[in-house]
């Protein structure tokens, strides 16, 4: 058994813990953007109906989305939890609260699995009228909730291993299932290799197929390195006080990620009032920045449970370290992609095949907005920072600010202005700046009150 003090996140330097935590979830969480683009451009040139499969994958995503959400919420609250319980050298817990993870795993696929026997048709029928459009996003969403049992377990598996300071395997099961997914899009997309060729039920079966391998290596690696976790069947036997634990600390982060589509969709209607290049323009953007928004995101896993970790230790010192390297990363992160933008803005639209006022719009977009990326790296950091000391809430206030509270508002502020004769269409970019920059006031505020509550104390 690996004990308290032979842990590394006990008693390496937090600077090169955090690098060493950090670097392999990042790179994990950039591969997965990249991995969202490829997937799409596969189904976009689907000869003869690659728009219709684009659309049928757009109507699909917004319960994906929630599935992912609820998903890693609940593998993010077991994170915390756990990396908590290690750090008070209480072993008993930190299996429980794995063991309940698994079992809230269960529930959650089963919600899923119904979902896609009982509720996909009508969900899709709400959005479309096109019945070559229903049928396939039908089919495609079919199979990602009946079979979504891969994407549920990795989820909380890829959590256990990152609590436990072993972010590298995560990585590795992750890295295996996108490529699996992205070998087999061709494959069962186009037919290749003599196999029928099944379109966007192609799709389905390589996303479902790539999860269920991230999976399985997530599932070997837990088993055969996690020592410190007992897997006894006392221990999946479901606790309020552990399921009320995950939750207090999971809940903000379910919102976090479900707010993420909430918000995409109402700027959508709110943009489109300009017009349609505005919100191609936008979407287009929005996959150009997953680059670096999920570098970020990548490095908050790894301050999540380093923090936890040291806080269940009562260790002032490696507590602030790790706020500090935690942060200091995040920023340096974050100024690179902006520089990176700034300096490819031009080259990084034209790979969509813009023109004329679209590609203008969009290369105002990646230059405006990423001038908020400090301010939204800062952001990020602060809402790992809070869920590893105990304060969801204030991780969930500081996400409904940015993506829901200063955006919404401004952006229809700023696009009633150019409804009503500003000739500059790009000035509805400057939502993002704004908004990043009021949370991270808010964020700072926090942040004083919970040093002063939680961290001085120690």
């Amino acid at each position: 058994m690996e004990n308290k003090a032979e842990n590394k996140m006990a008693t390496m330097s937090v600077q090169k813990l955090m690098l060493s935590m950090g670097i392999p979830m990042i790179l994990s969480m950039m591969l997965q953007a990249v991995y969202n683009i490829v997937d799409s451009a596969f189904v976009s040139n689907i000869p003869g109906v690659g728009e219709a499969a684009l659309n049928a994958l757009t109507l699909a995503f917004p319960v994906q989305m929630l599935m992912v959400a609820i998903s890693i919420g609940t593998g993010v609250g077991a994170n915390a939890l756990l990396s908590k319980s290690l750090g008070q050298g209480d072993t008993k817990k930190a299996s429980m609260t794995a063991g309940n993870a698994v079992f809230l795993a269960t529930v959650i696929y089963i919600v899923f699995l119904l979902f896609g026997f009982f509720g996909v048709k009508a969900y899709i029928h709400s959005q479309s009228q096109n019945e070559i459009i229903i049928d396939m996003a039908t089919e495609y969403l079919k199979i990602c909730c009946i079979l979504s049992f891969g994407i549920v377990y990795f989820s909380i598996f890829e959590k256990v291993l990152q609590a436990t300071g072993r972010s590298l395997y995560s990585t590795i099961a992750q890295v295996a299932g996108a490529v699996v997914n992205i070998v087999l899009d061709p494959i069962l997309i186009y037919g290749w290799l003599g196999l029928p060729e099944m379109g966007v039920k192609g799709a389905a079966l390589a996303t479902v197929i790539g999860q269920c391998v991230s999976f399985l290596c997530a599932l070997i690696f837990h088993i055969r390195f996690n020592k410190e976790i007992k897997n006894k069947p006392e221990y999946f036997r479901p606790s309020m006080r552990i399921i009320g634990g995950i939750y207090t600390i999971g809940l903000p982060a379910i919102i976090a990620q479900a707010l993420m589509s909430f918000m995409t969709y109402f700027l959508n209607i709110i943009f489109v009032r300009i017009g349609e290049n505005v919100v191609t323009a936008y979407g287009l953007y929005y996959k150009i920045q997953q680059f670096i928004l999920f570098a970020a995101f990548g490095l908050r896993d790894a301050i999540t449970p380093i923090i936890s970790f040291n806080y269940g230790m009562r260790s002032k010192e490696r507590v602030r370290d790790g706020i500090k390297y935690g942060m200091i990363d995040t920023l340096v992160i974050m100024l690179a992609g902006f520089l990176l933008l700034e300096i490819f803005a031009v080259p990084l639209s034209s790979m969509f095949g813009l023109a004329g006022e679209t590609e203008s719009l969009c290369i105002s977009a990646i230059r405006m907005i990423s001038i908020s990326y400090i301010f939204a790296g800062a952001n990020v950091a602060f809402q790992g920072i809070f869920q590893a000391l105990d304060s969801g809430l204030e991780s969930l206030i500081i996400s409904v600010c940015r993506q829901f509270l200063f955006v919404l508002p401004v952006a229809w502020v700023l696009t009633n202005i150019v409804i009503h004769g500003f000739p500059y269409k790009g000035i509805i970019w400057i939502t993002f700046p704004v908004a990043e920059l009021l949370s991270v006031v808010v964020a700072l505020l926090f942040m004083r009150r919970v040093n002063k509550r939680k961290i001085a104390i120690l």
